[in-house]
């Protein structure tokens, strides 16, 4: 395929996520690992990517368990210590915009804590524009939040190439026309760039 738009996935992409971290001096690992079974943290992780408040999302564990509501709260209020660059990504994208391609994010985040992104990992603030899945109501692998990715940016699915750390996410791409890869880091993307025709640098 002919790429010269790159359709690029956020958390774990461009900026490192680990929930992890923001409770680390909190909570043991065994803590956090009970946390996140009995907050089934994943599924709640998602609804508030789609739309969920967050002050709903507290209220729903605080009825279940004070504890799990509080970790929530905590979690909340730390939520930047869970975020960092990813390593190299910043320079291929600054090699991507130095060749002319267009560059947008496609992201499953909770509007609230959108603000947080770009302090976190400034390469964002480089694109052309991000769709966020709490803004919009839609998470991926929803065909739809593609769409309106394609169409607000005007992206052609098949000059487009998507990355994803998310293989379903990938796959929903793919079936919708683009051109996909799994993320795995920088170097591994700069192959699947340089063998689809991107003159971006060897890794």
């Amino acid at each position: 395929m002919t790429v010269d738009a790159v359709l690029l996935d956020l958390g774990n992409v461009l900026v490192r996520w680990r929930w992890r971290s923001a409770l680390e001096g909190l909570l043991s690992d065994d803590e956090a690992t009970r946390f996140a079974a009995e907050a089934g943290f994943a599924e709640l992780n998602r609804r508030l990517d789609a739309g969920l408040s967050w002050d709903v999302a507290v209220a729903e564990l605080t009825a279940r368990d004070p504890w799990l509501g509080e970790t929530l709260t905590l979690y909340r209020r730390r939520f930047p210590l869970s975020l960092g660059p990813v390593p190299g990504m910043p320079e291929l994208v600054a090699e991507l915009r130095a060749l002319g391609l267009r560059l947008v994010g496609l992201t499953n985040w909770s509007a609230d804590m959108w603000p947080f992104a770009e302090p976190a990992a400034p390469v964002i603030g480089t694109l052309d524009g991000v769709v966020v899945s709490g803004v919009e109501g839609l998470v991926k692998p929803d065909p739809q939040i593609f769409r309106v990715a394609a169409d607000r940016y005007r992206l052609d699915p098949g000059r487009t190439l998507f990355v994803d750390d998310s293989p379903p996410n990938v796959e929903t791409a793919r079936a919708l026309g683009f051109g996909a890869v799994v993320f795995t880091g920088a170097p591994e993307l700069r192959r699947d760039l340089r063998a689809r025709g991107v003159d971006v640098a060897a890794p």
